[in-house]
């Protein structure tokens, strides 16, 4: 039989293993996920403009911050390099983000689902990273705590 003091310390040790995960240096994680699911020009430009807010808002505290943009159904063609209407915008925020990760995600459910449609191969623009299901990515990501917004 253990000891209450033992069973105490064991107790406590699982609470901290199973604590949020938080930066090296004992600050906040920051990180949020966008979804994207519509063709609208002005959602996907919206989808940039707050995840620009983020990063500047991060950057000004001297914090980093992760983010996910996560594209399915129609709103693949943010990432479709015949079709996205913010390509020069992505580019561009690729590099502003830094010192902040950004991800910009795309669906393969949603990209396979277009080349059967469409009877040839899509091209997606060199900054989005093909995941196997956009809705899996958000789901997962809200899993480990990341915040979500659907602008």
């Amino acid at each position: 039989m253990q000891r209450p003091a033992r069973r105490l310390t064991l107790f406590l040790l699982a609470c901290l293993a199973a604590a949020p995960a938080s930066a090296a240096d004992g600050s906040k994680q920051h990180r949020v996920v966008f979804q994207v699911d519509t063709a609208d020009t002005a959602t996907m430009s919206l989808t940039l403009n707050n995840a620009t807010n983020v990063v500047d808002y991060y950057r000004d505290k001297n914090e980093e911050v992760e983010i996910d943009i996560v594209a399915f159904g129609p709103g693949l063609a943010m990432y479709r390099a015949d079709k996205s209407t913010v390509a020069d915008r992505i580019a561009h925020f690729a590099d502003y983000g830094f010192p902040s990760k950004v991800q910009f995600s795309a669906c393969n459910n949603t990209k396979t689902a277009m080349e059967k449609a469409e009877g040839h191969p899509i091209e997606l623009l060199p900054q989005a990273t093909i995941v196997p299901s956009g809705v899996v990515q958000i789901m997962e990501r809200q899993e480990q705590g990341w915040s979500y917004v659907r602008p």
